[in-house]
């Protein structure tokens, strides 16, 4: 559940003093990107690399960007500070408002910024995933942007939750493995990473590329290689990744049973964390300057 106060273009808000008007087209047909970003220590972790995707999809998209990165930074920790967030999990929100004809006469920025805070989500150790087709389509010029319509995603979450599994693997049209609803996807073999490419549909996530860094530091290397569901079947590990839920073991993917925890996982964690604590360190020690 997000939290009581709203950051919402230059005022930070009770939620129930926003006002989101109908006439705000980009709102009402989905134009507008996004981007959630872990909160450690009261920090915003890796802000800068979830900046520079909010610009590239903007660019991709036609989003004017009339806030920039420093004041934006700002924003958000002021809306961290009144939350009181140590530990949770915070969007921000760019939504283009001058597009189409379902537009009111009434004065509103033409690219609305919202930033709002919340805990983290709940979430099992071990995870179940179904399999969806066409789940993703890699040939669509909006394929890998972080857009606000995001319907497929929660409808295909949904519908794998009503079957009493936890998340679901993405197909795209040629039947390769692009990614989970909200998480990206990684198959251990002989001590190798695998991971889908960006030409599969899937998005860059900003944690997915942080792993594919620091792999090195525990002893691996990912892999950007075409996945079919079979070879997630037969992989000695497979695990997900994402802002809000770091890396958790999978240990069904429909229907078939995988070993989990698994050891590489465990070992990539542990890396994980310490870039995050560090980062965190570093970011708290230029403030305290």
């Amino acid at each position: 559940m997000i939290h009581r106060h709203v950051f919402h273009n230059d005022a930070l808000l009770p939620i129930e003093k926003v006002r989101l008007s109908p006439g705000q087209a980009g709102l009402i047909c989905g134009w507008g990107i996004f981007t959630t970003l872990r909160i450690s220590g009261g920090e915003a972790f890796a802000y800068e690399r979830h900046w520079r995707r909010l610009e590239k999809d903007a660019a991709i998209i036609r989003l004017p960007m009339p806030h920039t990165a420093a004041k934006v930074r700002v924003q958000l920790h002021e809306v961290i500070r009144a939350n009181n967030v140590t530990e949770g999990c915070a969007r921000i929100y760019l939504v283009y408002n001058t597009v189409g004809f379902w537009q009111s006469d009434e004065k509103h920025a033409a690219v609305d910024l919202i930033i709002y805070t919340a805990g983290l989500p709940e979430h099992r150790e071990i995870v179940r995933l179904a399999l969806r087709e066409n789940g993703r389509h890699a040939a669509a010029p909006l394929s890998g942007v972080k857009s606000i319509s995001w319907l497929n995603n929660v409808w295909a979450a949904a519908e794998a939750i009503k079957e009493g599994f936890d998340e679901v693997v993405m197909l795209n049209e040629r039947g390769e493995v692009a990614e989970c609803t909200s998480a990206n996807l990684f198959a251990v073999k002989n001590e190798k990473i695998l991971t889908p490419p960006l030409n599969s549909g899937c998005l860059e996530g900003v944690t997915r590329g942080i792993l594919m860094e620091i792999a090195p530091e525990a002893g691996v290397s990912v892999i950007e290689q075409a996945l079919r569901p079979e070879d997630l079947y037969s992989a000695d590990e497979v695990f997900i990744s994402s802002t809000n839920r770091n890396l958790i073991g999978v240990g069904e993917i429909a229907g078939h049973k995988i070993p989990a925890p698994g050891p590489v996982c465990h070992r990539l964690n542990d890396v994980f964390d310490a870039y995050v604590a560090d980062y965190v360190a570093r970011r708290l020690a230029s403030a305290a300057r």
